[in-house]
Formats: C-alpha cells, structure tokens, sequence
C-alpha cells in the first residue's frame, strides 16, 4: 500500500512512521508513507500557504493554489485507484469497519489540515472527510498518524502473529477481552483460574463472555448494532448475573 500525506510538518510525519509496527512496516516494504508538502509550490519567496480568512475573525486558513498542487503531485505518484482523504472534525468517525475498507485501497492520500482548516474550495479535491473523534487539535497530522497506523497493523505481514490484528477490539463489533501474563498472581489478585487450565473451548467461552460484557458495560451502543448468537446472548446474560 502507498500512502502520501500532504501536511506543513513533512518532518513531524516521517519521524513518527520510523518506529514501532510503522517503522517494520515500511522495512518490510508493505507500505511506503511519504509526506508533501504545499509550501513547495508557494509561489512567493516566504512560501506562503495561509492567509487571513474573507469575513473576518480569528486565524489563518491553508491557500488553495499551494495545497491543490500538493495534491495533485500526491496523485501522480501514487496508484490509479488512491482515494483522498481530508481529516477534519465534520467527517465521518473513524471505525474499525472503515479502516478494513481503506485496508482495501491501493493508495491513500491524506490531508492534515492547520489552523482554521483548509478553504473550502479545496475540498472538490477531496474523496471524504473523516474524523477520529469530536474534539480539536492543533493540525491534521495526529489524526492522519492515527488513521495510518489503524490501518497499516491490518495489512497482511505486518504484525508478528497474524491472529493478533483478527482479535483487536472493533474487528467483530465487541471491545476486547481482558488480557493477564505472568506473574499469576499479584498484589492478592490473581489470573482467572479459566486460562490456566488449559481447556481451550471454557477459554475461548470466557473471553467472549468477557468481550461481550466490557462492550455492555462501556460501550453499550456498540450492541445495539451487533446481532447476538443464541450462544452469545446467552454469555451475556451470565455475565450480567455475575454482575448482581
């Protein structure tokens, strides 16, 4: 997968891609992310690419001409196919089912906008907007980061044992089940005696139960959505008879 984000901080982006499963990501050669940016196609000495906004107020607003060029530079150098990605917070959430379609794409070009945002004009250019969350930051490069990240751990190769992007809280709709290593006990708690027998049906039971009962108590809306299994319903119920 290609991936190019056009941002006024190229450097913040390209150091934050070198670590971690980005890092081995991009060694392994199952993505490469670049970053462009629209101050290389100001047209004026200071390479301007903000101004006042018409109408007044507050801040600054990302030029058109500069990040429409950016843009279109991204296209021509990634796959026919690639979609345009503007991160603002008006856009749809960001959910694991959007990050699977993504997943899908041959390319990705995002736009992290600054300040105010970007002039609307801009947005012709632009597939769909999407949102990670209804709260603002300083720019669009955290909210690209994030999304590539999502979307990277998914792809075949990425991660050491393939299970573990299969059992990530969201992929079947439920947060994740509770997770225990060594030591067996600590500080008076300790394991749930389940997972260390080593009856994999009562563990794969328990952690759905568990699954199932996190997403009630946390993030019941997530149910509301989700068809239960006969078998599922019933887990759900004992955990809520646990829970009296």
């Amino acid at each position: 997968m290609q991936i190019a984000v056009v941002t006024l901080f190229p450097e913040f982006v390209q150091s934050a891609v070198q670590v971690g499963v980005l890092g081995r990501a991009v060694e392994r050669e199952r993505v490469s992310i670049k970053a462009i940016t629209p101050r290389d196609f100001a047209d004026d000495p200071r390479r301007t690419v903000d101004d006042r906004p018409y109408g007044g107020g507050p801040g600054m607003v990302l030029k058109v001409e500069p990040v429409k060029l950016a843009l279109r530079a991204a296209r021509e150098v990634l796959p026919k196919g690639s979609r345009c990605v503007y991160l603002g917070a008006d856009g749809v959430p960001l959910t694991q089912r959007k990050v699977i379609e993504l997943r899908e794409l041959p390319g990705l070009i995002l736009l992290a906008g600054r300040y105010e945002g970007v002039d609307e004009r801009l947005l012709s250019e632009v597939d769909e907007t999407i949102s990670i969350g209804d709260y603002v930051l300083s720019g669009g490069e955290l909210p690209a980061l994030v999304l590539i990240d999502a979307v990277v751990r998914t792809l075949p190769g990425v991660l050491g044992d393939e299970e573990s992007a299969q059992q990530d809280s969201f992929m079947n709709g439920l947060l994740d089940w509770p997770h225990y290593t060594r030591p067996e006990e600590f500080e008076g708690i300790k394991v749930p005696e389940v997972l260390l027998g080593g009856n994999h049906e009562a563990i794969r039971r328990w952690r759905l139960k568990q699954a199932l009962g996190r997403t009630w108590l946390r993030r019941p809306e997530l149910l509301e959505h989700r068809a239960l299994t006969v078998e599922e319903r019933l887990l759900l119920n004992e955990f809520k008879a646990e829970q009296k």
